[in-house]
This record gives structure tokens, C-alpha cells and sequence, in this order.
């Protein structure tokens, strides 16, 4: 067995870590003994150096298997910049590019090789991989391969033929959110012989969640509220649809706090541009869909709140515990309402396979017992995983009288409006503390370094890195490769250029003024009407979905800043939307999907909105006309 010495000591070169996380190292020497294992371990347990370090100290090539394309570029980014050679094989590579990586994979040129499962499905991709000298597979998110899991791949049951195709190495399977079901079919899919098996425990003693039930006026007002409550570090909003992203971000700007999208429908440049500036605290706030956060790496998330019921407690586990990473204290809301079940409903039985639709429900029905129940928070998440904890009573739930004053208060409508409506607050807050100058200086120098380099900023320096220096304040190479994450490679590719950023800010250098915040949504959108712009060229100008600024639209014309325009709409379903709104009543109008389905198929949601506003803002002016 490998002396610890020598497993310390490649730590501390490449990671700048002086100790192992639980059971980290354990996983390690499983993985160097050649056993098959199996791991799971929570988001921000620390999977990916289980994996990487042993590839390091075998000096043979480990290939990982990674369902996303961002993730696997930026973990072979990160170790590029710690001088560990890795390389990616995706469908972002170029065909002159993949042929040179497979050549040095011959060579065993690299310590790591990203593949996605969809690649190892190609015929000549097991036969090269025949060629290359591989010390283990590592199959990431491995509850893909899972029918029972929360994100099944069908590419993924491919990977079965790996134990027949490479009898002789071991593979190993990470995953973060797997029940004992979901962990037994993963053991059977990938022909698992004998595996050593970590489950680390489920419970996040630093994590409070706190769950509530609202209308759609609380829903609002409550986002807002704990927005302005978390005035210190990063905050991630899940939201369930692509044009629920985009009418928050607009909603957010409105109110005065800046935030940024990220969906599936983004260009991909946009999304990684939005990334990127959450990622580097450029602004503190993304909201975004489930196609955000696989592999996200930031330390100082105090807050994910999510904006629907999840589709499943996995789902919602892994999405929450991006929060507080770094260890300290932070928050997973959950705002719900009841017809955040009736769209899960609706998505699960628009699957085909009877099975599938089956699991969905299941998953359903499990996720509204976790909103509904009166239960301990953690002690549901830690049994649904298979795990019994030992204590009732967590002291960290809503329903163990952990909640904040904020989230508890009963919300009359006249008061949620009120907190919605109440603007300019500065969300980054103002805090007195010395060291906080330094680490905005810091933050400054990372991303003009990230830019000059053309890498993300995370990838020069994580968050907890940038807060020891900033409570350290080192003067020498020596004591900054005393900082966790800062190993040999980082202190030569940026020593430096980080203790002449100290030295500039103790001679008086500050950081920047922020910029500005950009005009407000719906102000923007107006203007962009007034010019004679069309809902169309406004979406492609502020980069929105076409059904974001029809919206955006609609408000501006019920709350009488705006105009309706007969150009919007033809004439005749304009007079059949009015038609059927008569018929129906305004006021029974709640809800846009009953009258949509007594209209002809041709008649748009975007065009029953517009008709719906004019015809509110009609009736306002005559209520307002009648003398009192």
C-alpha cells in the first residue's frame, strides 16, 4: 500500500491541500489497490480529486466519463492550470483536434481523458481506447445509468460494455444523489465485482431548509425579501421554465437587483458569458434552469432557492447542496405553489413509456409528501437515501423552528405588494469589515487575470483561496503556498501577480466602481416599442424569448404606460378573443389555459395576453370613470 507521505505530497503540489475531506483517501488507495468502487458522496464532498489524484500518482491514464461537455472542459481547464495533462473528447472538439488527442492517448500523454458516453457508443472509439495505457474508468453522475435514477441517459446503459471490453481495469462509479435502489442498479449495470463502496452520510448539518407554501403575490414578494436578506455572497434561483428565467431576471432588474439567466435555449456563448460573471461575483444572483449547476464549483453560495416544486427529492438535493460549499452556514428555499404540482403532473404523464411514466409519478408524489409533510427536513432527505439518523429533531428545518422571521410572517396581499414594490435597495450590501475591500481588490485582479488568459475566473482562484489571503495577507511565495487550493503550479502561474495585488491595495489601490446597472426591463422594452421596433426585433435586441417581451408587452399596456396596437393582432381573432373573454368573464380569467382551449388551435398564448391586458386596462378606466 502507497505511504500516505506520497499521497500528501502530490495533495499538496497540484491542490495545495494539507489533508484529506472523509473519506477521501480511502477512496484514493481503493482505486490504486485496482478495485472497482463505488461512491457516493454529496455535491461539494469532493468526488473529482477522488479520481484525479489517483491518475496522477499511477502515472497511466484514467478515463472519465462525464454527461456534460462544459463540465468536463473546465475540469480539464482546471488541471491544465495545476500542470496535470488532460485532454476532452467531445462534439465541441474539431476533427484535426480529436485526431491529435487520440494519438497522444496512445502515447499515454495524458493523466485524464474526458469522453462523453455518447462517444464510447462509436465503434472506433473502443478500439483506439484499446491502445491507450488506462489505469481505471471513472463514470461521473453514474445515476445516469439508472431507470430508477432522476436523470436517465439511455447513452449511458452503453457503458456496460466496458467490463467486457477492458476485463482487467477497474472502473469506478460517482455519483452524488442515488437511493439504495438507484446505488444497487448502478453496481449490476456496470458489472461492478466485488466493489469497495463509500456512501458518505446525506446530512448537511450547515444547510437550512426552510419550505413554504404561497400564492403567486407571496411567491414574488417572498423571492425579493430573501433576496435583499442575502446581502453576502452568491445566490443560485431555480426556476421551472425557460420564460419564468427570463421574466425574473427582468422582474429582478425592475426591483433594483441586478441578476443573469441561464437556460437551454441560451446561445451557448450567452450562457457561458452569464456563468462566467456570477462565477467571478460580477453579479451575485442567476437565475436559472436545471441546466445549471452540474459541476459548478463555488464556494460561496449562501442561498439556492427554488421558485417550483423540483420533480423529485434527488433532484432538489442536488440542486440545494450547491449551497454552502465552503462549509459555513446557508440557506435551500423552497417558494411553491399548488400549480407548480399540476405543470409536474402534466410533464409526467406526457411520457410515452408506461414505466417511465410510472417512476415520474412516484418521484412526484414523494417531492409533494417532502413540501407537505410536518416532518424534520434532513431526517426525510437522509431515510429517502436509505440513511437512519440517530436524532428526531434537526434544529436546522423550517418545521424544527429553524425559519427565519421573514419567511414565517403571514403575508396579507396589501403587504406583499408592498414589500415587492419597495426599490433601490443595494442587494451587495455594505460591509464595514477591512478585509472586505481586499477581497472586492482581489476579485477585481482575478478577472482582468481570467480575461488576459482567456479562462474562466474560478479556474485562476476559488473563492475560499481568495478569502485566506484576504485573512492571511501573505508577503512571500512561501506563505501563499500556505493558502488552501495554492500548490506549486498556481504559486508559479500567479504568486506574483496576487502579492503585488496585496502590496498595491496596503498602498491605498481600491477596487473599481461597480458598473452601472443597465436600464430597467420594462423601460428598455418601452423604448424599444416607441421606436417602432416589433416584439420580435425587440426578443433578438435584449436577447429574450419572443413570449418574454410579449409579456413584458402586455404588462406595459394593463398598467397604462403603453398603448395596445391593432398591428399586434389580426382583427378577426382579436374580435375572437374578445368574444370568448366575454363569454367566460374577465374576472374568471385567473388562469390563461381554460380560454385557450376554448379558442381555435391558430390563436397563440402571446396573442390571448395582449387581447387579456386590453381589455383589463378598459375596465379599470371605466371603473376609475364611475363618479363616486
Amino acid at each position: 500500500m502507497t505511504p500516505e507521505s506520497d499521497l500528501l505530497t502530490p495533495l499538496r503540489r497540484y491542490w495545495g491541500y494539507s489533508s484529506f475531506r472523509p473519506l477521501q483517501e480511502r477512496i484514493v488507495r481503493s482505486l490504486l489497490a485496482g478495485h472497482d468502487t463505488c461512491v457516493v458522496m454529496p455535491t461539494g464532498g469532493g468526488k473529482s480529486l477522488c479520481y484525479q489524484l489517483p491518475a496522477v500518482v499511477s502515472e497511466r491514464t484514467t478515463v472519465v466519463i462525464s454527461p456534460l461537455i462544459a463540465l468536463m472542459q473546465d475540469q480539464a481547464a482546471q488541471l491544465a492550470q495545476m500542470g496535470i495533462p488532460a485532454a476532452v473528447l467531445n462534439s465541441s472538439v474539431s476533427n484535426e483536434e480529436q485526431g491529435r488527442v487520440i494519438r497522444q492517448a496512445r502515447e499515454g500523454a495524458f493523466r485524464l481523458l474526458y469522453l462523453s458516453p455518447e462517444r464510447l457508443q462509436r465503434a472506433d472509439t473502443l478500439g483506439w481506447l484499446q491502445q491507450v495505457p488506462i489505469s481505471f474508468f471513472a463514470i461521473d453522475e453514474a445515476h445516469c445509468i439508472s431507470e430508477w435514477g432522476h436523470e436517465f441517459r439511455p447513452e449511458y446503459r452503453q457503458l456496460s460494455s466496458l467490463r467486457g471490453k477492458f476485463p482487467d481495469r477497474p472502473i469506478a462509479a460517482f455519483t452524488a444523489s442515488a437511493t439504495h435502489h438507484v446505488r444497487h442498479d448502478i453496481l449490476a449495470q456496470l458489472q461492478l465485482r466485488n466493489p469497495d463502496k463509500y456512501i458518505a452520510s446525506f446530512h448537511r448539518p450547515n444547510l437550512r431548509y426552510l419550505v413554504r407554501q404561497c400564492d403567486s403575490v407571496e411567491h414574488t414578494a417572498l423571492l425579493v425579501t430573501a433576496l435583499r436578506h442575502y446581502e453576502e455572497g452568491n445566490v443560485i434561483v431555480y426556476s421551472p421554465t425557460i420564460s419564468k428565467v427570463e421574466e425574473t431576471v427582468d422582474f429582478l432588474e425592475d426591483q433594483g437587483i441586478a441578476a443573469v439567466g441561464y437556460h437551454a435555449k441560451m446561445d451557448s456563448s450567452d450562457r457561458r458569458r452569464n456563468q462566467e460573471r456570477w462565477m467571478s461575483d460580477e453579479v451575485r444572483v442567476l437565475v436559472g434552469t436545471i441546466a445549471f449547476g452540474l459541476g459548478i464549483n463555488k464556494a460561496t453560495v449562501r442561498a439556492v432557492i427554488h421558485l417550483a416544486l423540483p420533480k423529485s427529492v434527488e433532484q432538489f438535493y442536488q440542486e440545494a447542496g450547491r449551497a454552502g460549499r465552503d462549509g459555513k452556514s446557508a440557506d435551500c428555499i423552497l417558494l411553491w405553489r399548488k400549480q407548480d404540482a399540476g405543470l409536474l403532473g402534466y410533464f409526467a404523464n406526457q411520457i410515452l413509456d408506461a414505466a417511465e411514466r410510472d417512476r415520474a409519478w412516484q418521484r412526484y408524489h414523494t417531492i409533494r409528501g417532502f413540501a407537505e409533510s410536518g416532518k424534520c427536513r434532513h431526517r426525510q432527505i437522509c431515510t429517502h437515501f436509505g440513511e437512519t439518523p440517530k436524532w428526531a429533531s434537526c434544529g436546522g428545518c423550517d418545521v424544527c423552528g429553524a425559519a427565519p422571521a421573514w419567511l414565517t410572517e403571514v403575508m396579507t396581499p396589501a403587504v406583499a405588494l408592498k414589500a415587492v414594490s419597495s426599490r433601490g435597495l443595494n442587494v451587495a450590501g455594505a460591509v464595514a469589515d477591512a478585509d472586505q475591500g481586499l477581497r472586492e481588490y482581489l476579485r477585481e485582479w482575478r478577472r482582468t487575470t481570467a480575461k488576459e488568459k482567456g479562462t474562466p475566473a474560478y479556474v485562476v482562484l476559488h473563492d475560499t483561496s481568495l478569502d485566506e489571503i484576504c485573512r492571511l495577507k501573505p508577503n512571500s511565495i512561501p506563505e501563499l503556498l500556505n493558502i488552501t487550493g495554492i500548490g506549486e503550479r498556481k504559486a508559479d502561474l500567479y504568486g506574483q501577480g496576487i502579492l503585488s495585488a496585496v502590496r498595491r491595495y496596503r498602498e491605498g489601490a481600491r477596487a473599481s466602481a461597480p458598473l452601472e446597472m443597465k436600464t430597467a426591463p420594462a423601460l428598455e422594452t418601452l423604448q424599444l416599442l416607441t421606436e417602432g421596433k416589433t416584439f420580435a426585433e425587440i426578443a433578438q435586441i435584449r436577447g429574450r424569448q419572443l413570449s418574454t417581451v410579449v409579456n413584458a408587452a402586455a404588462n406595459l399596456v394593463e398598467k397604462g404606460d403603453l398603448e395596445f396596437r391593432p398591428e399586434w393582432i389580426d382583427r378577426n381573432k382579436l374580435a375572437v378573443i374578445e368574444a370568448a373573454c366575454a363569454k367566460m368573464g374577465l374576472d374568471n380569467l385567473e388562469r390563461l389555459k381554460p380560454l385557450k382551449e376554448a379558442l381555435p388551435p391558430e390563436i397563440t398564448y402571446d396573442e390571448i395576453r395582449l387581447v387579456l391586458a386590453c381589455l383589463r386596462r378598459k375596465k379599470s378606466q371605466s371603473r376609475a370613470e364611475i363618479p363616486a
